[in-house]
């Protein structure tokens, strides 16, 4: 007779070879027997978003959190829709501009529009829903299937979204602007519908980006045909932005528009101090005296995947999370000499920065051995596999409770040479340490060690401008995620900003 440990370890076959043939975490009821999905719910294994619909959860994550469903929750709304309207649904304009600009975020309310709609929200977990919105199906010219989601095409969604898209929503804006390479698409759309008070809009947007030659196309063709075309920049601020005309990468053009939106909120919050620390050798001397403070690291979490080997180790009766300290102590001790050894790589770099070295350029060059010294103990000790250093991510990661969901691997090789380059080229100090280390972790370029490497990266910054060792303490750890949070969800980095200048004024204190 199978033993309960036997059993759970079928109920988690039949829950991986589910996994595997779907292509994602979301079960639904009639994909399983209600033995293995009862068995599964209550050990954690599953989770029930709405009646009927569930997905993989990790039992090992604390109760409550939001890990498994904000990383499932855009595979979660691609199967549930087609479900509910077949092919007859689409995103709204707002919702997939965000996503056309490289907006993942997970949306408190996901607006979704259908002939077959109810006018009816579908509240799911964590305080997140969907309203259907009835309304007639867009036509095949206006929208495009992206990852299994339909979403407005970029122009149809430029033309439909309202002004306060542009207002609201400056990055996804900005960066969906950038995306478009001439005005003939955008055109016959204003043309068709007559559209004279969005294509003034859309001239004053083109105008505001710096691309003279879109905004000068749709007001000529528009006047030519006797429309009325009045120029409104629909934003509130004009920005400088060069973009290469070379960059397609809608991530590229993200991490270029962020880093001009909020680099004078930054200097505007960050409060100014003078050089405390002069010769190189005292400076060195006080960043290894910061050593024995600064060894603590913070966890970036991917999404919970059910492996073979986790159903073995329950099989055997072996699963038993809050009592395999072993495993729990040789992982944390790896960390420790990884996080050793890569402190003093960063101090190499620092003393290249103060010998004058462009601080950008230095850490450009510099960063891939901090990881490599961060991990290779793990490596060695047979936690990591040796191709885990190779470099930047290959797959999907998520953030432990964040609704960010960080850049996808592909476009993490776009954005990082966009985030270097402007560091390098950034005279401001304190714009190099906050944006340095939020846009870091916004794009997190590796599976692990992001906010590690990104503390790293901010004190390279720092002691660009001879200031001292900056520590963020575990205490205040919900601070310090929240400011990040604001910053990558809301495009707020005042909070995240004051945050960090607040360690330097206790310190100087």
């Amino acid at each position: 007779m199978a033993t309960p440990s036997e059993k759970l370890a079928q109920s988690l076959e039949v829950l991986q070879s589910l996994i595997s043939q779907n292509g994602n975490s979301i079960v639904k009821s009639d994909e399983i027997s209600r033995t293995h999905r009862d068995r599964l719910l209550s050990n954690g294994f599953l989770q029930e978003i709405i009646k009927g619909w569930y997905i993989a959860s990790n039992p090992e994550y604390l109760q409550g959190d939001t890990t498994s469903w904000y990383s499932s929750f855009w595979d979660f709304a691609k199967v549930y829709l087609n479900s509910r309207f077949g092919k007859e649904w689409c995103l709204s304009p707002d919702q997939s501009l965000k996503l056309h600009g490289g907006n993942k975020s997970v949306p408190v309310q996901l607006l979704v529009r259908s002939p077959k709609a109810r006018n009816k929200a579908t509240q799911l977990m964590f305080n997140t829903s969907i309203f259907d919105l009835r309304s007639k199906i867009l036509s095949k010219n206006e929208f495009v299937n992206s990852e299994g989601l339909n979403l407005y095409s970029l122009e149809s969604g430029l033309v439909a979204c309202g002004a306060d898209f542009f207002e609201k929503h400056t990055t996804d804006a900005r960066t969906c602007l950038s995306m478009i390479k001439n005005a003939s698409q955008l055109l016959e759309i204003l043309l068709d519908g007559g559209h004279s008070v969005i294509a003034g809009r859309l001239v004053g947007a083109f105008r505001n980006i710096g691309n003279d030659k879109i905004a000068n196309d749709i007001y000529d063709t528009m006047k030519s045909v006797g429309y009325d075309v009045r120029e409104l920049d629909p934003f509130e601020e004009k920005l400088k932005i060069s973009f290469s005309s070379r960059e397609l990468s809608p991530y590229a053009s993200r991490i270029r528009i962020m880093w001009m939106q909020m680099r004078q909120p930054v200097l505007n919050n960050f409060v100014k101090t003078e050089r405390v620390i002069s010769d190189t050798s005292d400076y060195l001397k006080h960043v290894e005296d910061s050593y024995s403070k600064d060894a603590y690291h913070s966890l970036s979490i991917e999404g919970y995947k059910v492996t073979p080997n986790l159903i073995e180790r329950v099989r055997s009766g072996n699963w038993n999370p809050n009592e395999n300290e072993k495993d729990k102590e040789q992982k944390n001790a790896m960390a420790a000499r990884g996080y050793h050894q890569a402190f003093q790589a960063v101090k190499e770099s620092i003393k290249t920065i103060l010998e004058g070295e462009n601080p950008g350029q230095v850490v450009d060059k510099d960063h891939g051995k901090w990881y490599r010294e961060l991990f290779a103990p793990s490596v060695s000790a047979g936690i990591l596999k040796a191709s885990d250093l190779a470099g930047y991510r290959n797959g999907p990661v998520y953030i432990n409770g964040s609704m960010h969901t960080p850049l996808n691997h592909e476009a993490v090789r776009d954005a990082m040479p966009v985030f270097f380059e402007l560091l390098e080229n950034e005279a401001e100090e304190s714009v190099r340490v906050v944006l340095g280390h939020f846009i870091f972790v916004y794009i997190h370029p590796y599976y692990d060690g992001n906010g590690r490497i990104a503390r790293f990266l901010m004190n390279a910054m720092i002691a660009s401008g001879g200031l001292p060792w900056s520590i963020i303490p575990v205490e205040l750890r919900n601070e310090y995620m929240a400011a990040l949070e604001e910053a990558s969800v809301n495009n707020d980095i005042i909070p995240f900003t004051r945050f960090i200048s607040s360690r330097h004024e206790e310190f100087l204190d």
